[in-house]
């Protein structure tokens, strides 16, 4: 498998209080099937599309009243050094570098406007075995309430190049690696109550974006946004019935132009 370059997505996972029930959520939602648990890792717990490696769920660590979050990991070669620019580049660092058995090294970070994500550094864990196929990991973005100091924070971390949406109507960039997309950072509007913090959406692909939302809200999630067609495919977004946020996209339903992006700065 390729290695996965420095700042791509990597790894999503997500804490839950009620893990069985998650289990059931996503297994319907997103047709996933589960390994066994670990309890030498807080019965951390793998996820499979079609056999491949796509996601992890675990309960909260003892102690910790966690509300129910999806994080994602980004790729670093050295997941200390990426902390050391956390903290240089005005973010938080949550959780110091902690070895994770012989699967890796990981980080859990937030950006300046409080938005969390994970640095993880592969060891035998390479990350996910697929992605952008049904029920696998797509896309994700980083919706916050200070743009200006998330482009300037995360370039910081990777070789990030900024590309700003050309549309007054919406403050979108989306963060490069070489000519490659992987990372999106869109500023939250009023329509976000004042109390929902900055935070990282993950996106996951489904065969069909309707019947994914039909699902998810018939098993108890919200739906927040969506379903809408657009150039990169029909999406919703979600948050899951114990408050997760989420989104589903089928990248095979496009509808218009792609938008014109240019460097930012």
């Amino acid at each position: 498998m390729a290695e996965t370059p420095e700042g791509a997505p990597i790894w999503a996972d997500a804490t839950f209080p009620d893990i069985e029930a998650a289990k059931s959520f996503y297994g319907d939602v997103l047709g996933w099937s589960f390994g066994e648990s670990s309890p030498e890792f807080g019965n951390y717990t793998q996820a499979y599309a079609d056999g491949k490696a796509v996601a992890a769920v675990s309960p909260p660590m003892p102690g910790q009243e966690a509300p129910a979050a999806w994080c994602l990991y980004l790729a670093s070669s050295d997941a200390a050094a990426t902390a050391g620019k956390v903290r240089d580049s005005g973010g938080q660092v949550l959780m110091e570098p902690m070895r994770v058995g012989d699967f890796g090294t990981m980080v859990l970070a937030a950006d300046p406007g409080g938005a969390v994500f994970g640095v993880w550094q592969p060891d035998t864990h390479k990350g996910f075995e697929a992605q952008a196929v049904p029920g696998a990991f797509c896309w994700a973005e980083v919706f916050t309430r200070a743009p200006e100091k998330s482009d300037t924070f995360f370039p910081r971390l990777f070789p990030y190049r900024v590309k700003k949406m050309e549309d007054d109507a919406i403050d979108f960039a989306v963060y490069n690696l070489g000519e490659d997309a992987v990372l999106g950072r869109m500023k939250m509007t009023d329509d976000f109550p004042p109390e929902v913090p900055s935070y990282v959406n993950v996106f996951f692909t489904v065969a069909d974006c309707d019947a994914a939302v039909a699902k998810a809200t018939e098993r108890g999630a919200v739906l927040r946004f969506g379903p809408m067609s657009s150039p990169f495919g029909r999406f919703a977004a979600l948050s899951d019935p114990q408050g997760a946020e989420f989104s589903v996209i089928d990248v095979t339903t496009t509808e218009g132009e792609m938008p014109s992006l240019r460097d930012a700065g």
